[in-house]
């Protein structure tokens, strides 16, 4: 059971730690809303990385093959949904930097962590090279002796919380960086350049499997 959940713990930082144009806009979220709207945002990319390593463990290696086909397509798809959302978030920053503080302040705020852990999680689970990584992983582990359900769920449970523990750091990050940006044009500088590193990520994603 201790080396499933150290594969589990291992295996989720392996996945979440490299930040991309996820993580990045986890930052810039939480930079301009708020910590528990980030927190929404970050379980929503831990919640998919646990589906992938859950998915993994039962559907082992025919997952593998069954995937294959819809990589390309896929990434296409998470590719084109991060560039609309660097440029929302861009246009968004513009708005609320020429909109006075006292205005439209409370619209949209009931529903937005669950709209947020929605949204990351759906851009997470459209990487199907996540469950790729798993099942290399899960498959490894297997090659001496077969795990049984109680490993299974703790290699799962464990991934589940790396992912988790990462993301919730990278969004008290984009907590912290909020207070100390506390002027709108700072928030509006930082905005537009984290739009501009996920669109550059998102571009590079989208040519690198263009070919």
């Amino acid at each position: 059971m201790t080396a499933a959940l150290v594969a589990g713990l291992l295996a989720g930082y392996g996945i979440a730690v490299p930040v991309g144009a996820v993580g990045t806009y986890l930052v810039a979220l939480t930079a301009r809303t708020s910590l528990r709207t980030g927190a929404c945002a970050a379980l929503g990319v831990a919640t998919a990385d646990g589906v992938y390593a859950l998915i993994a463990v039962l559907g082992g290696s025919a997952l593998t093959h069954a995937v294959e086909p819809i990589v390309h397509p896929l990434r296409w798809v998470a590719g084109a949904v991060l560039v609309v959302l660097a440029v929302r978030g861009a246009a968004t920053a513009v708005t609320h930097y020429r909109t006075p503080p006292t205005a439209s302040r409370t619209e949209g705020t009931p529903l937005r962590p669950a709209r947020d852990f929605l949204g990351l999680w759906g851009i997470t689970m459209m990487n199907p090279l996540t469950v790729i990584y798993f099942t290399a992983l899960v498959l490894g582990s297997q090659a001496s002796a077969v795990p049984d359900r109680l490993e299974r769920a703790v290699f799962v449970l464990a991934a589940f919380a790396a992912s988790a523990s990462w993301q919730l750091l990278l969004a008290g990050g984009g907590a912290l960086l909020g207070r100390l940006l506390t002027g709108s044009r700072g928030r509006l500088v930082t905005a537009l350049a984290s739009s501009a590193v996920m669109t550059a990520l998102a571009l590079r994603v989208l040519v690198a499997h263009g070919h």
